[in-house]
């Protein structure tokens, strides 16, 4: 299967995560109260996520490498799952590089 965005509702919110070509899930966004915010969030992931300098590498609570992809303005656009390496984190920054930017849209909302 291919990577692409998969947009959902719940209740009142929106939300989408960008699924691998193994259906795993390599980056997901905030809720959002509209869906028209949700595909913006989804536009600013595919705008920035060919950028480098727009990963911002961390450790979650637990020390688990993990990383946030930030948009030209700072502000978060997506956050990784947990990662048991920094290399395995690695390899989910380059999926997003190259899947980010093309990947289509399953609208499940």
């Amino acid at each position: 299967m291919a990577a692409r965005y998969v947009l959902s509702r719940s209740g009142s919110q929106f939300h989408f995560v960008l699924k691998a070509g193994n259906n795993e899930i390599i980056l997901q966004g905030e809720r959002y109260t509209t869906k028209q915010n949700a595909l913006s969030g989804i536009a600013s992931v595919r705008a920035n996520s060919l950028y480098e300098d727009r990963y911002l590498l961390k450790n979650a609570v637990n020390g688990q490498p993990m990383f946030n992809l930030m948009a030209a303005n700072g502000l978060v656009i997506g956050t990784s799952e947990t990662y048991t390496s920094a290399g395995a984190r690695e390899n989910a920054i380059r999926s997003v590089m190259t899947n980010g930017p093309e990947a289509p849209i399953d609208d499940q909302s």
